[in-house]
């Protein structure tokens, strides 16, 4: 039998924050950071760098040092804005690993409170409840059938349990990192940080972010681009030499297009895209612990979610309360404030006039693990600390007049058998003043009011408050049933038996505002929403036709009627109620091996497997727990399923951005190698010099690519079905834009080039700007929200390149490093129609073949 240990205060607030500022915060001291000079060796790594770097050596060694040093300057310009978006990537993963940081329950000044867990103190009492992770070095002071997973840190999958032992320090021992599976307990720290056994608590957050599924996709299509340009380039070289230009100016020719071919920016593209889309999700309440969750989020066609406190408020209240021997009555007031009023019958109760329900509500305040938080710092109004369905029962017992801290100080907790979502109840046992023993049992109906829990009164009040339960479940409350009986002599085999129901409890978690808004959300973006909980199957479907997820039609399927469904059959279900974790992985894995991809949220231990079979695990981050919240991928700050939708588009904003980026890019560069290819054909022998074709890749893939990684959402991205996750980046036409831009852009510089040298003018320096100046203007047609200021960086960036570009052509220095003649300034004319034509070309296509369209989906049948 468990022992509850009276007086324990904890420490006060005061000596704790000396401890801390004494010793220093729970964490493991970080690692060293990264050194710049380790960072800038990874950019020179990446394999359209190294592409760069072999032209530089050739340049070299062929003694062209105008081109060498253009050359040098595009390898430095772009390993510095890559290894500063790395930094800007690892301050925002740092700055989400802080958001999503656990929160543990300690006793402090004598109450209970939440802190951060860097905050916890040697010496501090924290209560252990089921789900949550044990925050430092511990002795275990007090225990109710506690049990542990230690795995993490022994390699021993057996749970252990664990209780008071002075005698077994190991049995009373827990350690950093540990997760309570089952049970609660409460623990004496003995060691934080470092001088923990093994610092676990660095490991609750997110390890330092390594490549993504995209970018290693990426990192492949640059290798075989690479290989590409190079073959090109050597078809360019041959043609030069077969001209008769010189074999010296051809090498060097043929290695600045391997540079203009590569977009080299791409990997700081991606890194700023992925860093920015993490920091925009945490500025949504979506926090990112996964960095490739940011990606894969984009392609969510399945969101399965629970549905209390993420469809619902989460703000429990019970409303209805029945008894068999008084019948009904109604609870009223604001939240969890304990004033309010108890009706039956139109009149006004109080806790001497009505003895059934003061019964009822004292035991479900015993049967409770639950706190409520007066109105303090910070906080305006009364809290629930603990489970909100407890603190629902603590505010009525107190609306009718019981002194909830009274009554359980008068009756002090003995013994347990804790709450699971196997059993769907919990038990608890309390000594009355005069020895004997009380047991209440509270939990689902069907579990509660069983044979062998009830004693038997016969089949008319069990069968009365199944009715009753059934139809307020109907009415969408969650309903509970508490029973107790009085021992005279501890029989724990027996404590769930020959007990004597006491009443029913109907509670109301009324459904988010923006709840309905957020279905229409999902179903506007291709998303299927599915409701899965453990409520009652009544209760969950009047919520699902609430908000619009389910038909009347529709029936909610229970867990034990998964088993005998068929996938066919589980595909037409949008409501799955009395679930066990077993079955909510099944829900998962049956979507998946349809072809769909799955996000999954989550709160309790219970949800933690699913959560990480699904594609994207999601946990709520205020009630969630912390089992929960390591297994997700993604944490919802405010716990609302609307910001699950608003990641969905930032994710899709991501993968939007890097395909605007390889249009422009690689658009460019094609048509940068055509015109060499075709310009001799045309009487322009060679109608580009290298330094002229490494400027123009300088100014166009610098800080305009860049640029294009940081636009904002499309505005119609969430009416646009997902996409599928085996596609290409390349994918949905992307190829066959990329050579009409391409040939665009090469016809129109060929056709000013060609007019050009047949009436005397500078001609190749013409082509030098026009060829710019189109793939600028493709640029601009680029964006996602063209005729606003959205992004101002590529509206700058742009403007700065354009006026590089012309001053290439009259400014002294320049016309010197590149071998430009200044054209007449009417002739500038042909450029600024240059730069209109590339824009208006970008945007007829994107009016033509706006991204995202023609996507296929799984088929839902």
């Amino acid at each position: 039998m468990a022992t509850r240990p009276q007086g324990i205060q904890g420490l006060t607030q005061a000596e704790a924050e000396r401890r801390l500022a004494c010793h220093g915060p729970n964490i493991v001291s970080p690692g060293r950071p990264t050194p710049v000079w380790r960072r800038i060796l990874g950019q020179l790594r990446d394999p359209l760098i190294l592409v760069l770097l072999g032209a530089m050596v050739l340049t070299i060694a062929t003694g062209d040092m105008v081109d060498t040093a253009i050359i040098a300057v595009v390898v430095v310009a772009n390993s510095a804005v890559g290894v500063t978006q790395e930094v800007r990537a690892e301050r925002a993963v740092a700055a989400l690993r802080a958001l999503s940081a656990p929160v543990v329950r300690v006793m402090r000044d004598g109450a209970e409170r939440e802190v951060h867990a860097a905050d916890v103190v040697s010496g501090d009492m924290v209560l252990l409840g089921e789900g949550d992770i044990v925050p430092a070095d511990g002795r275990v002071i007090e225990a109710a059938t506690l049990l542990v997973d230690e795995s993490s840190l022994t390699g021993e999958s057996v749970p252990v349990g664990k209780e008071p032992s002075p005698d077994d320090p190991g049995l009373g021992a827990v350690s950093a990192g540990a997760t309570v599976l089952r049970g609660r307990g409460r623990v004496e720290v003995t060691a934080t940080g470092a001088a923990s056994a093994m610092g676990r608590i660095a490991a609750l957050m997110a390890e330092p972010p390594g490549l993504t599924p995209l970018q290693h996709r990426l990192a492949r299509f640059g290798r075989v681009l690479a290989l590409i340009a190079v073959v090109l380039s050597g078809v360019v070289l041959l043609v030069g030499i077969v001209r008769g230009q010189p074999a010296e100016l051809m090498v060097v020719a043929a290695i600045s297009l391997v540079v203009a071919a590569v977009p080299e920016s791409l990997p700081a593209v991606v890194t700023l895209a992925l860093a920015l889309g993490a920091h925009r999700m945490a500025g949504r309440h979506a926090i990112v612990r996964r960095l490739p969750a940011v990606e894969t989020l984009g392609s969510i066609t399945v969101l399965a979610t629970d549905k209390t406190g993420t469809l619902t408020e989460g703000r429990m209240a019970a409303q209805r309360l029945w008894t068999p021997s008084g019948g009904e009555a109604t609870i009223s007031g604001i939240g969890y404030v304990p004033q309010g009023r108890v009706e039956r019958a139109g009149r006004v109760l109080s806790v001497d006039q009505a003895a059934d329900l003061s019964e009822l509500l004292a035991a479900a305040l015993l049967c409770n693990d639950a706190a409520l938080q007066p109105p303090g710092a910070g906080n305006g109004t009364w809290t629930a600390l603990g489970d909100p369905t407890e603190a629902a029962l603590l505010t009525a017992a107190a609306r009718l007049g019981l002194d909830v801290a009274e009554l359980r100080e008068r009756m002090p907790r003995v013994d347990e058998i804790p709450f699971s979502s196997e059993r769907k109840r919990m038990t608890t046992v309390h000594r009355w003043p005069g020895g004997a023993l009380r047991v209440v049992c509270k939990g689902a109906p069907e579990t509660v009011l069983r044979t062998g829990i009830l004693a038997d009164g016969g089949p008319g009040p069990r069968d009365q408050a199944l009715e009753r339960a059934r139809q307020w479940a109907q009415q969408g409350y969650r309903v509970l049933a508490v029973a107790a009986a009085d021992r005279t002599a501890p029989a724990p085999e027996n404590w769930e038996a020959g007990l004597t129901l006491l009443g029913l409890v109907a509670i109301l978690d009324p459904p988010r505002e923006a709840a309905a808004g957020t279905v229409t959300a999902c179903r506007a973006a291709g998303i299927t929403l599915v409701l899965v909980t453990g409520d009652h199957p009544l209760t969950a479907g009047a919520l699902a036709q609430r908000l619009g997820i389910a038909s009347a039609q529709d029936a909610a399927v229970t867990g034990e009627e998964i088993q005998r469904r068929t996938q066919r059959d589980l595909m037409a279900v949008r409501v799955f109620a009395r679930t066990t974790p077993e079955q909510k992985v099944g829900i998962v894995e049956s979507w998946r091996r349809a072809g769909h991809v799955v996000a999954m949220t989550g709160d309790g231990v219970n949800d933690g497997p699913a959560l990480r079979r699904a594609d994207i695990g999601v946990a709520m981050g205020r009630r969630g727990t912390e089992v929960a919240r390591q297994a997700a991928d993604l944490v919802l700050a405010d716990d609302d399923i609307g910001t699950v939708v608003a990641a969905v588009e930032e994710g899709r904003r991501v993968y939007a951005n890097v395909r605007r980026f390889l249009l422009y890019a690689l658009a460019g560069g094609s048509a940068e190698i055509l015109v060499m290819l075709t310009g001799p054909a045309l009487g322009m022998p060679l109608p580009l010099l290298p330094a002229q074709i490494l400027w123009i890749n300088l100014l166009t893939h610098g800080l305009p690519g860049v640029a294009l990684g940081a636009e904002p959402t499309a505005g119609d991205s969430m009416h646009r079905p997902p996409r599928p996750p085996e596609e290409s980046v390349l994918g949905q036409g992307l190829w066959a834009r990329i050579l009409v831009l391409g040939g665009l852009i090469t016809a129109v510089t060929l056709a000013v080039g060609y007019w050009a040298h047949g009436t005397g003018r500078p001609w190749q320096t013409l082509v030098f700007l026009v060829l710019g100046a189109t793939q600028l203007g493709v640029g601009l047609g680029s964006r996602a929200r063209p005729g606003t200021l959205a992004n101002p960086f590529l509206l700058l960036a742009l403007a700065g390149a354009l006026t590089l570009q012309i001053a290439g052509a009259y400014v002294p220095v320049l016309r010197d490093l590149l071998g430009t003649q200044p054209p007449e300034w009417a002739d500038l004319g042909t450029v600024g129609a240059a730069f209109l034509l590339g824009y208006a070309a970008m945007r007829l296509q994107a009016w033509l073949v706006p991204e995202g369209g023609g996507v296929r989906q799984p088929q839902i049948r």
